[in-house]
């Protein structure tokens, strides 16, 4: 059975806009990303999250997990574990290789989880 897709809408409204700001992620003190491409994705109710281009991310500290979740308006996510000289950040990164139509902006772009890593936004 497949799965549903939803296309945003007034009721559950997704915008995603060039962040025009300079961001940072860092686990602990080690920098793991820095862009001046990032996008602001706003969905809904929820925080906004920046989607960092997975070319402006440190490959070295990227795990792919074997963690996978559904969104019915972005698709099918991916996780990485992040290895760091301080150890392991599990499931702290999700990419939708293949995202709907509605939210293509996305693909080849990373999420962090802002309570396991520090996203910085407007850093010089």
């Amino acid at each position: 059975m497949s799965k549903p897709e939803k296309v945003p809408g007034p009721d559950h409204p997704i915008t995603i806009a060039p962040t025009g700001a300079r961001v940072v992620v860092r686990a602990g003190n080690q920098v793991i990303a820095d862009t001046d491409t990032a996008l602001t994705l706003n969905e809904a109710d929820y925080r906004p999250v920046q989607y960092v281009p997975l070319a402006d991310v440190d490959p070295a500290v990227l795990l792919p997990s074997g963690t996978e979740t559904y969104c019915p308006f972005k698709g099918e996510a991916s996780y990485f574990t992040v290895a760091t000289e301080a150890g392991e950040i599990k499931d702290a990164v999700w990419y939708y290789e293949f995202p709907f139509a509605a939210v293509g902006e996305i693909a080849d772009h990373v999420a962090f989880y802002a309570d396991r890593v520090e996203v910085s936004v407007g850093i010089d």
